[in-house]
């Protein structure tokens, strides 16, 4: 076994059909008093139904998050916190949601409690993403942990299928770079392995029954794994590319993650083989790359970057940006390949490793 080190980052986690009930109860337990709910324009009514229950500890809602956190809204935000007298926020919704949050922790040292109602899994992360100036700047800072996360499965019934299958993989693409990260270690291998398992029974039957509860929990359970994997361990090429795609040329976030990540494993298999191997087992194929792929494109997932808006013209502007700054990957960075591996995601091309 090689050397490693491992440090676990605080966390709180109620997990389970019907733990909405205990939001107030934690809500105390942070020593808060008024908390700002947080939501995109979408789940307005889920961020009222919030606060209705916090009832008088409800400082009021912000329904303005929306993907790739702008720093305007950022802005926007801790000052009607600040405003509201709010002494914590609560992020009730996906990445976006919380991404948010976590910008107003930053700056505030606000705490944040997270309810997800998607597989994003950026709740059990102290990564933050702020987009400014058409590029998406990412950092890690504990003050943006979310102190507490409330994972309720009866919250998800309500996501679309399509929209769960595409979050799902986002939280697969977590697990599987960490399992070639730099910094991995056996604790974070084990989480992933399960993780990428638990989603990968999950998403087909979500697909077959919208409302099957023990699928639902699987996936959120998987959720939390992948996500605690990318809070502890660094990422690598697959996650460059999405901030480049997303931040950038302003695509919608886990179909990018979902359309890339069987190209990136591809790239790095053969320079990262037991990586690849405990991804294809927990997912029961022989390839890594082409099991993610299946996975996505049997599930009705988009497969090409085509299908998202994005220009093939874009692709070389997309590659410069992605070649700027090197970083741990297991195979280095080739222009040639990267371009590549660019033109076979936007095709929409299986991955032929």
């Amino acid at each position: 076994m090689k050397n490693f080190v491992y440090t676990a980052q605080p966390a709180r986690v109620v997990f389970g059909a019907g733990s909405l009930s205990q939001l107030a109860k934690e809500i105390d337990a942070l020593g808060a008093k008024k908390a700002l709910v947080l939501s995109t324009p979408e789940q307005r009514a889920s961020a009222e139904m919030v606060a209705e229950l916090l009832g008088s500890r409800a400082a009021g809602v912000f329904d303005r998050a929306v993907m790739h956190v702008p720093i305007e809204t950022a802005r926007e935000a801790r000052e009607l916190a600040r405003k509201l007298g709010a002494d914590c926020a609560v992020a009730i919704g996906g990445g976006s949601t919380t991404g948010l949050g976590k910008a107003i922790a930053l700056d505030s040292g606000l705490p944040i409690l997270a309810i997800p109602t998607t597989y994003a899994g950026s709740e059990m992360t102290p990564i933050y993403g702020i987009t400014e100036a058409g590029l998406k700047k990412t950092g890690r800072d504990l003050r943006v942990l979310p102190r507490t996360v409330i994972y309720d499965p009866e919250l998800t019934l309500s996501l679309p299928v399509a929209l769960s299958v595409t979050s799902g993989i986002n939280a697969i693409a977590h697990a599987a770079e960490g399992l070639y990260a730099v910094d991995s270690n056996p604790i974070m291998d084990l989480m992933a392995e399960e993780g990428i398992a638990a989603i990968g029974r999950a998403l087909p039957a979500i697909k077959k029954e919208a409302n099957n509860m023990a699928a639902r929990s699987d996936a959120l359970y998987g959720a939390w794994l992948c996500g605690t994997v990318l809070g502890h361990v660094g990422m690598a090429l697959h996650h460059k590319l999405c901030h480049t795609l997303g931040g950038s040329f302003n695509l919608p976030h886990a179909e990018t993650h979902t359309i890339v990540l069987p190209h990136a494993l591809a790239y790095n298999a053969k320079e990262a083989p037991q990586a690849m191997q405990r991804i294809a087992r927990a997912l029961g194929g022989a390839s890594a790359a082409q099991a993610v792929y299946d996975l996505a494109k049997n599930n009705g997932a988009p497969v090409a970057l085509k299908d998202i808006s994005m220009k093939e013209a874009d692709l070389d502007k997309a590659c410069d940006i992605a070649m700027q700054n090197q970083y741990p990957n297991p195979r280095p960075l080739e222009r040639v390949a990267i371009r590549q591996l660019f033109q076979d995601a936007f095709e929409g091309e299986r991955p032929r490793g």
